[in-house]
């Protein structure tokens, strides 16, 4: 698969399109004003320790105190420790801790409370950014990735990316990293490994030795709470975690970064067997690659399907849920054929929509049902198929007795789509707006409640000039009832900068 890497970089925002055979598979934007943690390790203060939550909170300089789980507490002189969780794109090979039946061991950990301290100074990383109304999530299992790859300053294990499949080569690359690795730290070899020899791995582990001896020195000095190693800038990271050998090209449009780019690779990726060019045209980098109508796409609920269907994609916060429609599609031969073609396209297009989203966490979708067994099991490998392109963990986990599918994928950051909008200021996300008749009959229920107190006065009425009509050619007559039973005047006056829930309802002076 040929891959090409197009980049916009202006002084305030970098976005990085990723191309397969032509079409927009990834999007990535980093804004200055809001450039992601994840990666980054601080010195820290604990806050405060919950006992009943077996977490604590920590102050690493962030706008809200990061969250710490007991699971991601390392404590170097006890057995009781949690395998750490993969967070360098989901490299880390299944390594897991088996008893003397070979059976998995149950995971005991010490309790929060003999662990840490409120006012406790403690090193850690940020595992997830913050996320809606949730902090950053943090771990004491610090990694340094590079580019062949990741130190675990602070973990004694040896590890292969499970994307390596090839056994021989999986062997190899532990042997050379036993010879390779720190005392009492550990090492992964990351996906672009393969293939690589000792000298190219131990240029790697020189670097990333050399990050992790100055992340110390500035862990022992300084404020705190203080950052002390921050992760690479969107551009740089693409360089180092994205580019392989299915990459061919690498097109940026700003000149200064161009050259900084060129000097980052003769730097640290010399043998980084990429074309580097930069876009010289008038038109807009992301226009002449119609990646910027892609985009502007990623904000529609609905998304529709060569056939003429359609998949309708709705977020909360920790959950995802996507409907399956047939729309246009109304098929050549028999009904049961039109609902595996529409739901074979759209467990292809769901892949694809999940890593352009960047949509994480808990995933269900509805498909159209289908009465066949063997069409339940084609649509599932399909999707299965299809998630093993994607970078993230994605897993189907189940199909429930009603047909939905489950999934769950890693989440790091807010989805895309989160980083492009905000909550609407008028429905607050809900999406919808009271009706006009809605608003109609709150305004006459709120004359209703005051007018016993009003005898003989003036209220006054201000709403949306689309509400006012509705009043005035529907509701005259009760209207006309509320001044007759109440002895009162009601003047209706329509504002069309109201919003068309919002109005005023107000006593004026007696008649």
């Amino acid at each position: 698969m040929s891959k090409d890497i197009i980049i916009n970089a202006t002084s305030n925002e970098s976005r990085v399109a990723i191309m397969d055979n032509g079409s927009v598979s990834e999007i990535y934007i980093e804004r200055v004003k809001n450039k992601g943690v994840a990666g980054n390790i601080y010195r820290g203060r604990v806050v405060k320790v919950l006992p009943g939550m077996q977490s604590a909170f920590v102050d690493i300089g962030l706008n809200k105190a990061a969250f710490l789980h007991v699971a991601d507490v390392y404590i170097s002189d006890s057995e009781h420790f949690s395998i750490m969780e993969d967070r360098v794109a989901n490299e880390i090979d299944d390594s897991v801790d088996m008893d003397e039946n070979g059976g998995i061991k149950e995971k005991v950990f010490v309790p929060i409370e003999d662990l840490l301290q409120e006012n406790q100074e403690i090193v850690v990383q940020v595992a997830k950014e913050p996320i809606g109304q949730k902090g950053a999530r943090i771990t004491t299992h610090l990694t340094i990735p590079g580019r062949y790859l990741v130190l675990m300053p602070t973990y004694d294990h040896l590890g292969v990316s499970r994307k390596i499949e090839s056994e021989e080569e999986r062997d190899r690359l532990k042997e050379i990293l036993t010879s390779l690795k720190p005392e009492n730290m550990g090492l992964i070899a990351r996906t672009v490994s393969e293939g690589s020899d000792e000298e190219e791995l131990a240029k790697d582990l020189d670097y990333l030795m050399r990050i992790w001896t100055k992340t110390q020195k500035s862990s022992k000095k300084g404020k705190v709470p203080d950052l002390i190693y921050e992760d690479l800038d969107l551009i740089y990271r693409i360089l180092r975690d994205m580019t392989n050998d299915d990459v061919k090209t690498i097109i940026i449009d700003n000149k200064s970064t161009y050259m900084k780019m060129k000097s980052f690779i003769r730097e640290y990726l010399p043998d980084l067997n990429v074309s580097l060019q930069l876009y010289e045209n008038d038109m807009p980098i992301f226009d002449y690659y119609n990646i910027e109508i892609e985009i502007s796409r990623l904000l529609d609920r609905r998304v529709w399907l060569k056939s003429g269907g359609y998949i309708v994609i709705d977020q909360a916060e920790a959950l995802t849920v996507i409907d399956v429609n047939t729309g246009r599609y109304v098929g050549k031969r028999n009904f049961d054929e039109t609902v595996l073609k529409t739901n074979l396209e759209a467990a292809r297009e769901i892949a694809t929509q999940l890593r352009l989203r960047n949509l994480g966490g808990i995933i269900i979708v509805d498909f159209i049902d289908m009465e066949k067994d063997e069409h339940k099991e084609k649509v599932l490998k399909t999707l299965e198929n299809e998630l093993k392109n994607d970078r993230a963990k994605a897993t189907v986990v189940n199909i429930s007795p009603l047909g939905l599918f489950e999934i769950t994928r890693k989440r790091v950051q807010d989805s895309l789509t989160k980083t492009l909008s905000e909550a609407c200021p008028y429905c607050e996300g809900r999406g919808l707006v009271k009706s006009k008749v809605t608003t109609c009959y709150d305004i006459l229920r709120e004359v209703r409640r005051i007018a016993p107190y009003f005898n003989n006065k003036r209220i006054f009425v201000e709403a949306h000039s689309d509400v006012v009509d509705n009043i005035l050619n529907y509701e005259k007559e009760s209207i006309d009832e509320i001044e007759l039973t109440y002895n009162i005047s009601i003047e209706i006056k329509p504002n069309d900068r109201c919003h068309l829930e919002h109005y005023e309802v107000i006593p004026m002076e007696t008649v």
